[in-house]
């Protein structure tokens, strides 16, 4: 009944994050209104809107001491080939960390919004075969 249908990000240039976007996510455009843009990837349902903001926004939480916690990630197939393309665009990077059935790492967008990049691992209950058997069951 429920999916999750758009990520709201906070942009302070939205010229300039569209551009960005559309290189290093291939996001395309849906519409575009006075303070957003619509995007979709070319993967998924979920759409991402850029809504333009004066100031930089806080778009993660604190969990422990001075670990944070991003609100959403990206999930691919191969966590090697997104990091070596992220890279390659000269994107501001985190180390690729496991932890044990998942191999994770981070990007920032021109704003410094940060996103994790998630891979997990075939038989973790979180990787999209086990889910989709558990959405099937239910």
């Amino acid at each position: 009944m429920f999916k999750v249908g758009s990520i709201f990000i906070p942009v302070t240039d939205l010229e300039k994050a569209e551009t960005w976007y559309e290189t290093t996510l291939k996001a395309k455009v849906i519409d575009r209104w006075e303070d957003g843009i619509g995007l979709y990837l070319t993967y998924g349902s979920t759409q991402i809107a850029l809504i333009k903001v004066e100031t930089i926004q806080p778009s993660e939480f604190n969990t422990f001491g001075d670990q944070m916690n991003g609100y959403f990630n990206f999930a691919v197939q191969d966590i090697h080939v997104a990091y070596e393309h992220f890279k390659n665009l000269n994107v501001k990077l985190s180390n690729i960390e496991d932890f044990g059935g998942m191999q994770c790492f981070d990007f920032f967008d021109l704003d410094g919004n940060p996103f994790s990049v998630v891979n997990e691992m075939v038989g973790s209950p979180f990787h999209s075969e086990s889910v989709e058997r558990a959405q099937r069951e239910s």
